[in-house]
């Protein structure tokens, strides 16, 4: 229901009631703003975009704190990573309503954030998180749109990553404490991250069949995903270097500290660190996410194929380890030439038997 009055002063009233029976008015010096008033709104309950007036005065830091109450379902550490985004987003947007929000104002954010030196993949994670939060605002009925989307991304950008030798990673080894050693050995030659490989506890391994089959991570949380449960196989001399770990410490988990007892990832990062700093050739920025790399090279210079290398890593889809390492695949130029010249060989040879015979 919605009409036009003209009040005493002269001015147009125009009102309407919302789906839930709520009305709402305004004042206009002229009908013909009045009834454009109403049409716009009329049309947005036609195409399901409309919002409440009220509600699109919520500003982003207004909704980014109702957003964050209903995430705190999630893991802890999870949490803490929104968090952290949040605060850098509430920072550039927190006075800004939600509807004010525009593409272009995403745009020179981005830019900015790569002004300050910050990394492309982490500000392309803070451009997915605002999308994210906008994007549940639309599904909330707070505003029409999400003024993210492709157009807005800053892009992950193409950094490749480094991959150590196998005589780097030995030097890393032999520089740990060692107790501490094995989380070398997980990282390079079973993929494990850091808070799975601080976690991962002697009934997780079955060393007579050779299986490592992550269970936690670090100190007792899920898992990243369900993906990340999935088995590995290991070699038998694996599986004897991790049996030796276990009995150098208490039991409790295959890494251990220099007293035996559970090393959490801060300590294994922080041996990492000086371990790195002692090996050649190793770049100042190299983590212990990196020995997955080295892993996943390792599977890739033997032959295997993506389903094989996706399988191991524990990626969700193929797509994420041909992103991150298709590079490291031989060039198939070669075989792809050879394959189309037998074929063309072959009919030229049928062609010439077939004129000598008839010659």
């Amino acid at each position: 229901m919605a009409n036009i009055a003209k009040r005493s002063d002269g001015r147009w009233r125009a009102r309407y009631r919302d789906p839930a029976g709520k009305e709402y008015a305004r004042h206009f010096p002229r009908k013909i703003d009045a009834q454009r008033w109403l049409d716009e709104i009329a049309a947005a309950q036609v195409r399901g975009d409309y919002v409440d007036p009220k509600t699109a005065r919520t500003t982003v830091g207004e909704w980014t704190d109702s957003w964050l109450a209903g995430y705190r379902t999630r893991r802890p550490r999870t949490v803490r990573q929104a968090q952290v985004h949040l605060k850098l987003i509430v920072a550039a947007f927190g006075p800004v309503q939600l509807s004010a929000l525009k593409p272009s104002h995403v745009k020179a954010w981005t830019a900015q954030l790569k002004a300050e030196g910050r990394a492309d993949s982490y500000v392309y994670a803070l451009h997915a998180r605002l999308s994210q939060v906008m994007s549940d605002a639309v599904h909330d009925g707070v505003i029409a749109r999400n003024p993210c989307s492709r157009r807005t991304s800053p892009g992950t950008g193409s950094q490749r990553p480094y991959v150590a030798t196998t005589e780097q990673v030995w030097a890393l080894y032999d520089a740990m404490p060692p107790g501490l050693r094995p989380a070398v050995l997980l990282g390079s030659f079973a993929g494990l991250r850091l808070s799975e490989a601080a976690a991962l506890r002697p009934d997780d391994v079955d060393f007579m069949r050779g299986v490592i089959a992550p269970a936690i991570q670090w100190p007792a949380e899920p898992l990243k995903s369900e993906i990340s449960k999935t088995p590995i196989p290991i070699p038998n001399e694996l599986s004897l270097l991790l049996a030796a770990a276990v009995a150098a410490g208490d039991g409790t988990t295959i890494v251990s500290n220099d007293i035996g007892r559970s090393a959490g990832p801060w300590a294994i990062e922080r041996a990492f660190r000086n371990a790195r700093d002692a090996v050649v050739g190793l770049p100042t920025g190299f983590r212990f996410h990196d020995l997955r790399h080295y892993f996943a090279s390792l599977l890739i210079a033997d032959g295997l194929d993506v389903k094989v290398v996706q399988a191991r890593l524990r990626h969700a889809s193929a797509k994420t380890t041909l992103d991150v390492y298709g590079h490291m695949w031989p060039d198939k130029d070669v075989a792809s030439r050879a394959a189309v010249s037998a074929v063309i060989a072959a009919r030229q040879l049928e062609q010439a038997s077939a004129s000598e015979t008839t010659s």
